[in-house]
């Protein structure tokens, strides 16, 4: 049976909010029976989205407000 879980792709320091946040990634693995199969990304979020949206702040495309922004993005 596949299985849904979320991991932290990476924590960076937000300017928006002043604080590190963590970036993560919902993925479903395959089952255990079909190896060569690759994770699959479902969908992204951020560990303070919730409270950045709740102070009218959400306005990146990780806390899913905006999603012509990345802050996050490399160049």
């Amino acid at each position: 049976m596949a299985v849904k879980k979320w991991e932290s792709i990476k924590v960076r320091r937000c300017e928006r909010v002043g604080r590190e946040v963590s970036l993560d990634a919902e993925v479903i693995l395959p089952p255990e029976w079909l190896p060569d199969l690759e994770a699959r990304v479902v969908s992204h979020r951020c560990s303070y989205a919730s409270a950045c949206n709740l102070d009218n702040r959400g306005a990146c495309v990780w806390a899913g407000s905006n999603p012509a922004y990345d802050p996050f993005k490399e160049n």
